[in-house]
């Protein structure tokens, strides 16, 4: 029996996580087709387990939301789980020409760079509210991430020529290098410059 490739081009062998903190956070079991169709969507805390490019690929189809607001897209959040594949499969190509590594590889260690470690909550003294640093959960790490990822590839395709799997690969490459001009680096960036601010 042939060993099972992501998208039967890539292999997983050798990828390894250097963040002892999202180790049990970010899966790379590969499937050929990445779409579990929510089956695990019921179990508490599952998703950790889910292949992180099926992951990837859900938060392509609805980006979240942004300023209390449903985040503009450029008309790609229909649902339509082949048309994110297909998405997903481009920008995955698109990486592996530039980078000239593993696509999978690129997307973990973008993932790694971006995850932010601390947030800010409220909490309330006396009927003042003062900010406070609070360390940010291994698996709100990983979705804050994916939800920045896919809507900085939107935002960077919005009203623009560029098709949605360029941006989102150009999203990752950036992520990888640890640029600030990635979307995901600059919002971790600036949530961790908030959050050494109110110490």
């Amino acid at each position: 029996m042939s060993e099972i490739k992501a998208f039967t081009r890539w292999d997983i062998d050798g990828i390894k996580i250097d963040d002892p903190g999202l180790k049990d956070y970010i899966t790379v079991k590969p499937q050929i087709v990445p779409r579990s169709g929510a089956r695990y969507a019921g179990s508490r805390f599952h998703k950790s387990k889910v292949f992180i490019v099926e992951r990837l690929m859900n938060k392509i189809m609805v980006a979240g939301h942004k300023s209390k607001k449903h985040n503009k897209s450029s008309g790609h959040c229909t649902g339509k789980g082949h048309k994110v594949y297909d998405i997903m499969e481009a920008a995955l190509t698109i990486v592996e020409e530039r980078i000239k590594e593993n696509p999978i590889k690129v997307l973990v260690k973008a993932i790694e760079n971006a995850a932010q470690r601390e947030e800010i909550t409220t909490i309330e003294y006396g009927g003042a509210r003062y900010p406070k640093v609070v360390e940010c959960a291994p698996q709100r790490r990983v979705d804050l991430v994916l939800r920045h990822l896919a809507q900085g590839a939107y935002t960077r395709s919005f009203k623009k020529k560029r098709d949605i799997a360029s941006c989102l690969a150009e999203e990752i490459i950036l992520a990888y290098k640890a640029s600030p001009d990635s979307h995901a680096i600059s919002k971790k960036l600036d949530v961790e410059r908030q959050a050494d601010s109110s110490r």
